[in-house]
């Protein structure tokens, strides 16, 4: 027998969307990739797609992560999740979402924070005057 260890050889058909999602590392899990997938926030080469839809090499994803739009292109596929710099073997984003990205994180960035960042909760004074001012008081 060979002593050299097993080398796993990187699949050459396509593989399922969810699997992709998750070896890309995209999701942390394959549920919450399937997750995904089934909201409608994925697509492939432009259409909606199921989270069993085949992905090959060269065709076009995009993904919906919160305020974010990623558009990439599949440069290789993956069966397992590997390290970080693997997974970033599979795709290639295009400079116009990585821009509209940036763009996008640059314009939150200056946004008022949504959440009250106070000294938690109110005193008493200041629940009486919050019920004034609600009409409750």
């Amino acid at each position: 027998m060979d002593d050299e260890p097993m080398r796993e050889t990187a699949p050459t058909g396509p593989v399922r969307l969810d699997i992709w999602l998750w070896a890309a590392r995209f999701f942390k899990t394959r549920s919450l990739a399937a997750e995904a997938v089934d909201g409608g926030r994925v697509d492939v080469n432009g259409e909606r797609a199921k989270r069993s839809k085949p992905i090959r090499i060269g065709d076009q994803v995009g993904i919906r992560l919160g305020p974010y739009h990623h558009d990439l292109n599949v440069t290789g596929v993956a069966q397992r999740r590997g390290s970080a710099t693997v997974a970033a073997t599979l795709y290639l984003e295009r400079p116009e979402s990585k821009a509209a990205r940036q763009a996008t994180a640059d314009r939150l960035k200056l946004q008022n924070p949504i959440f009250f960042e106070g000294e938690g909760r109110p005193t008493k004074k200041q629940r009486r005057e919050i019920d004034k001012w609600k009409g409750r008081g």
